[in-house]
């Protein structure tokens, strides 16, 4: 950060309404040029709202926001790029049928003699991307690359434009975390060569490592700044939460019970023979690195993949799980890693995301009983904590922290003997992280069978009574009691 603290961002009284919903209220504070400034909050705080309103993507109700000492009006996104703003966000603003060099020129095409210059466009993109440490094809389409380089070419993307602002929404939440290691050195590299950095994260382990001040934001008010040289991680989370968080995993209470659900031998081409039991009121952790197997074997559970061999028994009675409708019918409910394509109708309302797995309980006679059911989705919308202004907000204007809610709110209506939680907290504040853990013990508690994927070995050792260890589709190891450790788990996972 420089030394005489020049500031490139000023935000002075912004305030941002949804149908008379305040999502940011009376935001004030500075961005000094040349540093990497973290912001943090819980889901809901606000922080994606803010993001929009530097980027050009949505229009402030109230307040100013100057840019380079003047007074920044973006009618877009494309407005604020070509003044130097340029924003990565965790769900990339690519044209995944477009190769890797057109997505990076988008917008501002080289062109000789009055046509496409697509010769100097690549040679362009390949210097860009071999200086930020890349080197791949890029001719290759977007929509065949990994979540890695698809942040590359975004980051890339903001370079030709020359951005001198570049905003990082959750840029870790896609990576695997050797590609995490490569992104953290790639910031500060970008942070060296004079781009200033607003860095938005959960992980407030990278906040601190990465960040020179962090402005924490709650409930859509501004509430303080650091200096991160000053600040811990207890610190961020009382500012964040507005309350102290001793201790975030609850105390684990387990006495082995009858056999629930029992897998025999279960295959396909990406899992080999994996057998496991599980019992009434256990969490049973699935630990492993990226690519494990772990996901592929609980899709085979839940019926959504076909599986090659294996059976599947139920309170000591084999069942055919051959589709997700046949899971549910044995009292099986999943909530996926990736929430947004495969968790919520996102188009739709929390009503009838919550119902979907439910339908037919709530009808008779072709008709559905909207009043039962409305009634039942309040009582878990409170239970929740769901911040939204009622059943019928839809479900794509919701912080991942709430649309996490809602997947959890609709297996909860349908009350499913076994659950399958897969990543459950990621991309989600160590407010709400707490919220699930404590669901996860009081659901364990009350007789539920728990399986959780998790690839934060915190969190898995936290939450789990037992834990399984998967490697190339195999299960390599069982781990309880005092033999639970990280190094446990890593070392059979690799």
């Amino acid at each position: 950060m420089s030394p005489e603290r020049e500031v490139i961002l000023s935000l002075r009284g912004v305030t941002k309404e949804y149908y008379g919903v305040r999502a940011i209220e009376d935001i004030t504070f500075d961005i000094h040029k040349g540093e990497i400034h973290g912001i943090v909050g819980e889901n809901g705080a606000g922080k994606s709202t803010l993001i929009k309103t530097i980027a050009g993507a949505i229009e402030i109700n109230g307040g100013e926001i100057y840019y380079k000492n003047e007074k920044l009006v973006c009618k877009s996104p494309q407005d604020a790029i070509e003044k130097g703003i340029g924003v990565v966000y965790q769900e990339f603003n690519l044209f995944p049928n477009l190769s890797v060099y057109e997505n990076i020129f988008f917008g501002v095409q080289l062109k000789k003699n009055g046509f496409l210059d697509h010769k100097a466009m690549i040679k362009k993109s390949e210097e860009i991307l071999h200086e930020l440490g890349f080197d791949f094809d890029v001719r290759s389409r977007v929509s065949t690359l990994s979540p890695a380089l698809q942040q590359a070419t975004e980051i890339a993307k903001c370079i030709n434009h020359r951005v001198e602002l570049m905003i990082m929404d959750e840029p870790s939440a896609p990576l695997t975390e050797h590609e995490v290691e490569k992104m953290f050195k790639l910031v500060r590299k970008l942070n060296e060569s004079g781009i200033t950095i607003i860095y938005i994260s959960h992980k407030l382990s990278e906040i601190l490592d990465l960040t020179d001040r962090i402005s924490v934001l709650r409930d859509g008010h501004y509430i303080t700044c650091f200096n991160t040289k000053d600040v811990g991680e207890n610190d961020l989370i009382r500012n964040m939460v507005g309350r102290e968080i001793d201790d975030i995993y609850p105390a684990k209470e387990y006495s082995e019970k009858e056999v629930v659900l029992e897998c025999k031998h279960l295959s396909s081409s990406k899992v080999h023979d994996v057998s496991f039991t599980l019992r009434k009121g256990e969490v049973l952790g699935f630990g492993g690195l990226v690519g494990a197997g772990r996901t592929e074997t609980m899709r085979l559970l839940f019926g959504a993949d076909k599986k090659d061999g294996g059976t599947i028994v139920m309170h000591g009675k084999e069942v055919t799980i051959n589709s997700p409708a046949d899971a549910v019918k044995n009292g099986i409910g999943l909530i996926p890693e990736d929430r947004k394509s495969h968790g919520l109708v996102l188009n739709k309302d929390i009503f009838l995301n919550s119902i979907l797995p439910s339908i037919t309980d709530y009808s008779k006679a072709g008709f559905i009983n909207f009043a039962k059911a409305s009634k039942d989705v309040g009582e878990y919308y409170d239970r929740l904590k769901v911040k939204a202004r009622g059943q019928k907000h839809i479900c794509l204007n919701l912080s991942g922290g709430n649309q996490q809610k809602v997947v959890l709110e609709k297996w909860l209506l349908k009350d499913c003997e076994v659950l399958i939680l897969d990543e459950p907290t990621r991309g989600i504040d160590v407010g709400t992280k707490q919220e699930i853990y404590q669901l996860i013990k009081d659901l364990a508690i009350s007789g539920k069978a728990i399986i959780v994927i998790s690839s934060e070995m915190p969190e898995l050792i936290g939450v789990s009574h037992r834990i399984l260890v998967m490697h190339d589709g195999c299960i390599t190891g069982e781990l309880t009691g005092d033999d639970i450790s990280q190094e446990a788990i890593m070392t059979l996972a690799s």
